[in-house]
């Protein structure tokens, strides 16, 4: 007897799969996903992409958190700046070409690539976006404080969009990297790094300067401060929660999930100040 075949998910069943756990026509959402936790897919990321569009439909838009792929931040000297030697060296910034970085996973290089798509100016808080509000999102990114007004961000909040995790670990939702920007904590770690540009004349180089959230934005905070305010969230009713294809989901809405991180973060600044 011949084996069964194997059991994969395509871009039809993961289509069906977001419409259950609630995603809509005309939304605009924010997606974090561990493809490995997705299953098996016939045609990899682009069956979730594909997925996500069917269901948003011509009026929907989604986005990914880009980042870029660079490593000058480990040739710096004891000032910040890179060092001499390496000038030279390392690959300016290009929204149209630079990589998308890969401690993200896959989906947000494969959404940058995909025909039609756009890609935010700010290299460290870019996102790539592809729908009827892409150029919008993407459009003007500051490059001070690239997580705080006027940043994609803000402008998913903004226009009531949601955010959905894909067996993405919950302390991944960069949303909540807004609400610790919002957020009236005491003493926020900030950072400046140089960031080289490309532009018609070569490199450029531009200091950026960013609360610092790649750890804890001010001491104390528990280092895993993300997941636990959104363990908090869905334990107090938040978000819808379901399969797509293999791997656990969580679908939330942003502007809610956004004051309710920055009323978490200012009651536990209160809390420990009181202390």
């Amino acid at each position: 007897m011949a084996d069964p075949p194997p059991a994969f998910a395509t871009r039809a069943s993961l289509a069906a799969d977001l419409s259950a756990l609630g995603l809509s026509a005309g939304d605009l959402v924010m997606v974090h996903a561990a493809m490995r936790r997705v299953g098996p897919l016939l045609n990899g990321p682009d069956a979730l992409i594909g997925a996500l569009l069917d269901v948003v439909g011509p009026a929907g838009t989604v986005m990914a958190y880009a980042d870029w792929d660079s490593r000058q931040d480990e040739l710096t000297d004891e000032t910040d700046r890179v060092r001499p030697e390496w000038r030279e060296h390392v690959p300016p910034f290009d929204s149209l070409r630079s990589r998308a970085t890969r401690l993200n996973g896959i989906l947000p290089e494969f959404l940058r690539t995909t025909p039609g798509a756009r890609r935010s100016g700010n290299p460290g808080a870019s996102v790539a976006a592809l729908g009827r509000l892409a150029d919008w999102i993407t459009a003007d990114h500051p490059l001070d404080y690239g997580y705080g007004e006027g940043s994609p961000l803000a402008r998913l909040v903004e226009a009531r969009g949601r955010v959905l995790m894909v067996g993405a670990p919950w302390d991944t939702m960069t949303l909540l990297h807004h609400a610790e920007h919002l957020a009236r904590l005491p003493n926020k770690r900030v950072f400046r790094v140089e960031v080289p540009f490309a532009d018609e004349d070569g490199t450029r180089w531009r200091w950026i300067e960013e609360f610092d959230t790649a750890a804890p934005v001010v001491d104390g905070l528990p280092e895993d401060a993300i997941g636990r305010i959104v363990g908090a969230m869905v334990a107090a009713g938040a978000g819808r929660r379901g399969l797509v294809g293999a791997a656990p989901s969580l679908l939330v809405e942003a502007e809610p999930a956004v004051r309710f991180a920055v009323d978490w973060l200012e009651r536990w600044a209160s809390a420990r100040e009181s202390n």
